[in-house]
């Protein structure tokens, strides 16, 4: 009988009692998983209902005393003894039902696979760089017990995890190895995750959180989290880049044109002194007319966000700084995060030439239903801009099981401590701040929150041209390859980071690890 809701693979009864009996432990890498008869990853789909329900539902079955009627157990399922004549009647027995949680199974496996392919990929990446074998093995070794940790906590085995945390804390020093680092920030998600976990069948109501936009607005508005952030900025090339990029890209867009507005969608994340376009104003000054005045006589910025007492302070300076550079700047602030804003909130005129500028801000309207984000998307293509320049961190951080998820953050933030480790000491007071006030801070939003409080959403950048593509928008190749590298040799970035092209995009990378990209749409 053929299954049409399950791979090729498992068309036939006996790959079925496979999928019935996975065992999905990484018992290659040395791990102690839960006792289940499989994995039960928490998926966080709303289109498919799975979430916590998955887990909950095996959990009832294997509670649940079997009564045998015909065949069929007391819950609508198959007897493993039953006769020929009850699978004839399986339509009559919840088939769907059946093929979903094989369907389901079979999913899990495949997350399983891929987590211990990232692992592996990371041991790979300490043998190529030349670490010393008990190194290797030591970080090995937190590796496995961080990936046994994330599944117990998925499992919601809160001994399991617990005993696992506590041996995580003692070996992921702050101030250790690049790892170690790194891997304190995890345990603190893991924690958080755990202390949130309610047994099976708990109802829990939800508390209703003021709006928000970015990872800026749900960390404490400190002077330690500010003062990372501002770290983050000066150290780190990541954030320079996508503005030297974006800047290039908006200075053709704003070629011999004199009246130009930029719409910059949470100005940085409230980044004081508005670098972005304190380069912007100093280039469009440069570029002078007959009259020896600069081509552009008005820039509009419009400002959104919710950061309205920043985004005044960085207006004021702003216009302060065009005045003394010849430019007549307009500075609005439209308060609301994206999912709220309305095309008729900005004030755009028919004689201007608009650029819609998005640093590390989409990311965060990407909700499982993705009505969120194409709504957003609809209403800037409503204002009809010449160019949005979308600069995102290019890493999958939003798939559908958390343990997958948990991996690819692994990997990710692992090369940007990478980084950290080769261009600062280790017991430099800037490193521990960014690392713990700033970094941690977005690996704990993508490891213990869920559903809306969960804003770190990053996605590939092939996932975004599919995206971008059905909103409607087209891609503008960017072609600026020379001047990024030599941005990167002028800059004196440290060496280990690369900038390639992909597929007209132009992404910055440490070691080969990709860390943001940046592209540029058309309507």
């Amino acid at each position: 009988m053929s299954h049409g809701f399950l791979p090729n693979e498992f068309q036939n009864s006996d790959k079925i009692d496979e999928v019935i009996g996975l065992d999905l432990t990484l018992s290659a890498m040395g791990m102690t998983f839960c006792s289940h008869r499989f994995m039960p990853l928490i998926v966080d789909n709303d289109d498919n209902n799975w979430s916590h329900r998955f887990f909950e539902e095996e959990t009832r079955d294997n509670k649940r005393p079997k009564r045998t009627i015909n065949g069929e157990n007391s819950d609508g399922g198959m007897s493993r003894n039953g006769s020929n004549g009850s699978l004839s009647s399986l339509s009559s027995l919840h088939f769907r039902d059946h093929i979903l949680t094989y369907s389901k199974r079979y999913l899990a496996a495949e997350a399983v696979e891929e987590a211990a392919a990232a692992a592996a990929a990371m041991a790979a990446g300490y043998e190529e760089n030349g670490v010393e074998e008990d190194e290797t093995a030591y970080g090995m070794r937190l590796v496995q017990l961080l990936i046994a940790c994330a599944e117990a906590v998925a499992c919601r085995d809160k001994s399991h995890a617990s005993a696992l945390l506590s041996e995580l804390r003692a070996n992921a020093l702050v101030f250790g190895s690049s790892f170690q680092r790194v891997a304190s920030c995890f345990v603190q998600g893991l924690a958080d995750r755990l202390a949130s976990v309610q047994p099976p069948g708990t109802a829990v109501g939800r508390v209703q959180l003021p709006p928000v936009m970015n990872i800026m607005d749900i960390m404490s508005d400190s002077d330690k989290k500010q003062e990372a952030f501002r770290l983050v900025y000066e150290i780190c090339p990541h954030i320079k880049f996508g503005h030297f990029v974006a800047n290039l890209a908006i200075l053709e867009a704003f070629e011999g044109e004199s009246l130009v507005h930029v719409v910059d969608l949470g100005m940085t994340l409230g980044l004081p002194q508005g670098h972005q376009w304190r380069h912007l104003i100093q280039s469009l000054a440069a570029t002078r007319g007959c009259a020896g005045k600069p081509h552009c006589t008005r820039l509009r910025i419009t400002a959104v966000g919710l950061c309205v007492d920043r985004f005044e302070v960085i207006g004021k300076d702003l216009k302060t700084y065009a005045k003394s550079m010849g430019i007549n700047l307009e500075f609005n602030i439209v308060e609301s995060n994206l999912e709220n804003l309305k095309p008729e909130n900005i004030k755009v005129s028919d004689d201007e030439v608009l650029v819609v500028n998005s640093i590390l801000q989409l990311h965060c309207v990407v909700k499982e239903s993705r009505g969120a984000l194409n709504s957003v998307l609809q209403m800037i293509h409503e204002l009809s801009p010449k160019l949005l320049v979308l600069v995102e961190q290019d890493s999958s951080h939003n798939g559908p099981f958390f343990l997958g998820r948990f991996m690819e953050a692994l990997h990710y933030y692992s090369a940007i401590f990478d980084s950290l480790d080769a261009m600062l000491p280790k017991y430099d007071t800037r490193r521990a701040k960014m690392e713990q006030f700033y970094f941690a801070e977005e690996i704990k939003n993508i490891v213990s929150c869920e559903g809306a409080d969960r804003v770190e959403r990053h996605e590939r950048v092939d996932q975004w041209r599919r995206r971008m593509n059905r909103a409607g928008f087209q891609a503008t190749p960017l072609r600026l390859m020379s001047q990024a590298k030599q941005w990167l040799g002028n800059n004196k970035v440290c060496e280990g980071y690369t900038v390639v092209e992909d597929k007209g995009c132009l992404v910055l990378g440490w070691n080969a690890k990709p860390i943001v990209a940046v592209s540029c749409w058309k309507c």
